[in-house]
């Protein structure tokens, strides 16, 4: 049991937008990772969970930025992203949750 909350550490939540379901017609999820993430625990942490098989993984660092809001700066914080490029023929349902 503690060995499998160890492998959804690696993994914050899947990003859902409109680009990221552009992404996955070429068989390519986007997740929110950790900052200490990295490729190839990643890549290990995804096959086990999710039994697919990881091409390639690019990290993106979205930066902090500040934005307007209501005549207000507001902060919004960065968090770093994981592209993860699967086998040919497997996707992540993401619908049915972890």
């Amino acid at each position: 049991m503690i060995n499998k909350l160890h492998l959804y550490d690696k993994i914050i939540s899947p990003i859902v937008t409109e680009k990221s379901t552009s992404l996955s017609e070429q068989n390519k999820i986007v997740f929110k990772v950790p900052f200490n993430a990295d490729k190839k625990n990643l890549k290990k942490n995804i096959e086990k969970i999710f039994k697919v098989n990881v091409i390639k993984i690019n990290i993106i660092n979205k930066q902090n930025r500040s934005k307007l809001v209501r005549g207000r700066k507001v902060k919004i914080s960065g968090f770093k992203k994981a592209i993860i490029t699967l086998k040919k023929g497997q996707n992540i349902d993401l619908t049915a949750g972890i």
